[in-house]
Order: structure tokens, then C-alpha cells, then sequence
């Protein structure tokens, strides 16, 4: 079996930064209704076409009056008032309502002309058509004036927010019932190697089930992508090389898992140069070392270890910034906390950087790395630190900076406990 040394090992933040500054947002809008829009990214800024409310309208069930007729009222002295109709919050009264005179509304309902304030039922008391109010109340009590929502010309959504049930809500408040967004980013992603068999098949003598198209391809997707994972590739340069440049026509991004190391079938870093200009061949980072990138054509290349969790590791702090630039989406795809340890980390290897998986509850983290071939090492993890080279070992209780991820990305909240495993130095 033949080996090639690895050349100059590139620093983790280099790595990212070339990755990210060959990368280009997708271009391209389209329209898509309300109710398909979640999640997606606005390609435009929409402002409210009109106020909302349109009208002055009833924020609680009660009665819509003149408050200046309450003036005064109170210490046992009511203001009474004559109830003179009723009106839904579908209706509209027909007439004005003098200052003696009431009318029951329903939450939502428009105020009739006439009236400023609505007090609440359980405050009155009422006697067949007469309404006695115990205390004043305020002009606007209870009402939301036009445009006290969205007054016109206010904006709904930002260019490049990404739609949540509030910002489609006001959409659709404002009356709109579609939304340009931008189009999702396209990631293929190929598999290869002798040894991988597909999930669903009977299981054969020397092969493993391939999983990184599974774990990759729920990256992408709760990154707002379209992931379009393909059958492994046999260990062969001149099919890896088809299977790749069949998928850059079509993508925006392509993802091959295996075959990147210095081994003699880890042909990626032959096929990649003839795709497009080599960005890098290897990370100094643990797991994940043989990881290399290639701009093709405005498109970009990604080669991930085809060890589970390298692969999935790798995916956090390198893929993850990637597809949200790409989908015009800020921000890397964590966020930043401290937690205290409940068990120590050893320092880096030297001239190395490491990404430990921790599994985080309540302001406590615990390692959960087993073994780079081994997705248990990222089962029940949350978010990840990464250490730099020449970073001392951290002991139990000290504090560590955690990139928390996204729940959409690891499926669990805060409560419960993920399993327990011998663990090894990554």
C-alpha cells in the first residue's frame, strides 16, 4: 500500500478564509406564496403598502364609547351610558355613537365614528340597555390606532432576512401573499470508496453502510439548502472525475466524502486540480486533516474525510459559514456561550488545532469525542470548541468558549442526557 506525505499544512483559519472568499452567493429570485416561505431569504425589502390596522380597532371584548363621557366617574359614582347596538369584528356600525351612548365590540372590531376607547365587559355593569362604567377611562384605551402596527411605508422584511412566522405574519397583515426570495443553494454531494454499500441493503462481507450523505445532507437542508446526495463512487480516478464535473453542472456547490487523504485509492487530490484551481490540500486541525477545497468555475469544490465524524465535524465550522454565505444568510451558523467542564481536554497536538464535540445542559459541557471513524463521538453534542495550537489543557470545571449550534442541527434541546462512552483523544 502506497502513502504520499501531506505538504504544508494549512492553518484552520486560512482554511476558512479561502473557502469563504472564493465562495459567491447564489443569484437568482423567485416568488413563492406565504406558506412556502418559511425559512427562506428575502431577496427584496417589502414595506407595509398600507397602515395596520387599516382602521381604528377594538384590542379587547367590551364596549366602544366617548371616553369623555366617564370623566369623573368613580368612588361610586358610575358613568352611565345608554347601549345603543353591538358590532362583530367582521362588521361595520352604520352609524355614530353620540357621548352618552355605547356599543358592545368584539376584539378586532372597527370602532364606530364617535367613540375613542373600548372598556373591557368584566369592568361594567349592565342593565338591559343601561351601561354603568366605575371608572374613567383614557382616549385609546384598549384601541390600536391606524398604522399602529405598521404605519405605511414601514418596512416588513429587510433584503436578506431570513422569513420567520413573525416577519410572515406582517406580510400577510400588509395583505401580501407571496414573497421574493432568493433560490436555495444546490449541493451535491458524492461519496466514494470500494467499501461503501447504500443503506437498505443486506449487509455484505467487508463493506459499511455510507452515512455521510445522510449527515450532510441534514446540514444542508437546515441551512436552507437542497441537498442532492448521489450513489457512492467505486475507487476509480476517471469515474470519480465524471461523477464530479456531472454534478457541477447542476450545483452550486459540491461535496465529495472519502478518497482525500495520502493513500494510494485517495485519488481527490489528483481529480480535483483538473476540476478547478486547488485552494488547499489538508488542515492542520483534529479530526479532519485530509480535507481539501477547489474553485471551479465560480463554483467550489469541497472534499470532507470520509470518516464519520471528521466529515461531520469538518461540516460544523467549515461547512456551515459556507452555506449560509451562499444562501445570503449572515452569520457562521452558531452562536457563542461559555460553559463550565465537567471533564477536562487535553491540550492540541502540536502545530494542531482541535474541534472537540460537547454536549452542553445548562451551562455544563461535556466532552462526547470517541474516535474519528465513530459518529457516536458526535451523538447528543451540541456545539463544539476549538482549540488552538499551543492552547494548555483545560481541566474539569474549567470554562471553555462553545460554538452552540442551531437545535435544527442536532435535534435536541436542552433537557435530557445523551449516552456516555469511553472516549479518546481526538
Amino acid at each position: 500500500m502506497k502513502m504520499r506525505p501531506f505538504g504544508d499544512l494549512l492553518p484552520l483559519p486560512e482554511a476558512r478564509r479561502r473557502v469563504l472568499a472564493a465562495a459567491r452567493p447564489v443569484s437568482g429570485l423567485e416568488e413563492v406564496p406565504l406558506l412556502e416561505a418559511l425559512g427562506r431569504v428575502a431577496a427584496r425589502t417589502v414595506r407595509a403598502p398600507r397602515p395596520v390596522p387599516r382602521f381604528a380597532r377594538a384590542t379587547w371584548d367590551g364596549y366602544a364609547l366617548r371616553s369623555s363621557a366617564t370623566r369623573g366617574a368613580g368612588a361610586g359614582r358610575p358613568a352611565v351610558l345608554h347601549l345603543v347596538g353591538e358590532v362583530y369584528a367582521e362588521r361595520r356600525y352604520p352609524g355614530a355613537v353620540a357621548r352618552g351612548q355605547a356599543v358592545a365590540i368584539a376584539t378586532g372590531g372597527e370602532l364606530p365614528r364617535g367613540t375613542d376607547a373600548v372598556v373591557p365587559f368584566e369592568r361594567t355593569r349592565v342593565h338591559d340597555d343601561r351601561l354603568e362604567v366605575p371608572l374613567a377611562v383614557s382616549p385609546g384605551d384598549r384601541v390600536a390606532a391606524p398604522g399602529d402596527d405598521y404605519p405605511r411605508g414601514a418596512r416588513l422584511v429587510a433584503a436578506g432576512q431570513r422569513l420567520g412566522p413573525a416577519s410572515l405574519g406582517a406580510l400577510a397583515a400588509a395583505g401580501g401573499d407571496r414573497v421574493a426570495v432568493y433560490r436555495r443553494p444546490v449541493v451535491a454531494i458524492v461519496p466514494n470508496g470500494n467499501e461503501l454499500q447504500a443503506p437498505g441493503s443486506p449487509p455484505q462481507d467487508g463493506r459499511i453502510y455510507e452515512s455521510n450523505n445522510a449527515t450532510l445532507s441534514a446540514v444542508v437542508r437546515a441551512e436552507g439548502g437542497i441537498a442532492r446526495p448521489r450513489p457512492p463512487v467505486a475507487d476509480d480516478p476517471r469515474r470519480i472525475e465524471r461523477a464530479l464535473a456531472r454534478a457541477l453542472i447542476d450545483s452550486d456547490l459540491v461535496i465529495a466524502t472519502g478518497g482525500s487523504s495520502v493513500g494510494e485509492h485517495d485519488y481527490l487530490p489528483a481529480v480535483f486540480p483538473k476540476l478547478g484551481r486547488l485552494l488547499f490540500h489538508g488542515i492542520a486541525v483534529r479530526p479532519g486533516k485530509p480535507t481539501l477545497a477547489a474553485a471551479a468555475g465560480g463554483k467550489l469544490l469541497l472534499g470532507l474525510p470520509g470518516h464519520p465524524t471528521s466529515c461531520l465535524s469538518n461540516a460544523y465550522w467549515l461547512l456551515l459559514p459556507l452555506l449560509r454565505q451562499l444562501a445570503h444568510l449572515s452569520g457562521p451558523g452558531w452562536s457563542d456561550e461559555t460553559a463550565r467542564l465537567t471533564e477536562g481536554i487535553e491540550a492540541p497536538s502540536p502545530g494542531f488545532a482541535t474541534i472537540v464535540p460537547l454536549r452542553v445542559v445548562r451551562g455544563r459541557a461535556r466532552p462526547t469525542f470517541r474516535d474519528s471513524s465513530a459518529i457516536s463521538s458526535l451523538d447528543g453534542a451540541n456545539g463544539f470548541a476549538v482549540r488552538s495550537p499551543g492552547d494548555r489543557p483545560l481541566a474539569r470545571g474549567a470554562e471553555v468558549r462553545v460554538h452552540r449550534l442551531d437545535p435544527a442541527l442536532v435535534g435536541i434541546g436542552e433537557a435530557g442526557s445523551a449516552k456516555s462512552y469511553p472516549r479518546r483523544r481526538p
